[in-house]
């Protein structure tokens, strides 16, 4: 049986982009079977082309680009990723999502996948992972993995 899922990501400085490429390889290696539309929301924006509905399961990844501070106090304030939480708003995108997968810098402490929570909290599904700037070959199989099984329950 062909499953079905999109990936809607914005990838900034090419790290969530590799990240996602990488899944996808994992994906043909796992389950040949899965059909996989992947959508940069920043393309998108660039080419001035209309949002649409989503018609599939879908799995975000969000980078974190927050404006200074800690997160907490001060600078939980998204920069650079809004058009990907306009794109899950778009007519109600976000309930085909299923999830979140969240990546940052470590190094950035309470900030680290915050917008990914940030996103959670708005459209009301999970976070599901996280991963650090490319991720590594660890991350991509259990991320993956984790989404194939969410998956199997959808």
């Amino acid at each position: 049986m062909t499953q079905s899922l999109t990936i809607a990501y914005i990838s900034l400085t090419g790290n969530t982009y590799s990240f996602v490429t990488k899944l996808v390889e994992y994906f043909k290696f796992q389950q040949s079977s899965l059909q996989i539309q992947l959508i940069n929301v920043k393309d998108i924006i660039r080419d001035h082309t209309e949002f649409f509905e989503l018609e599939q399961p879908t799995i975000a990844f969000l980078p974190t680009y927050l404006e200074g501070g800690n997160g907490v106090d001060t600078g939980y304030t998204e920069i650079l990723t809004n058009p990907l939480g306009d794109f899950l708003a778009y007519n109600n995108n976000y309930k085909k999502c299923f999830g979140i997968v969240g990546s940052g810098n470590r190094n950035f402490n309470k900030q680290f996948c915050l917008t990914a929570r940030q996103y959670s909290e708005r459209f009301h599904f999970p976070v599901l992972d996280e991963f650090e700037l490319r991720g590594t070959q660890r991350d991509i199989e259990r991320i993956g993995q984790m989404i194939l099984e969410k998956l199997n329950t959808i």
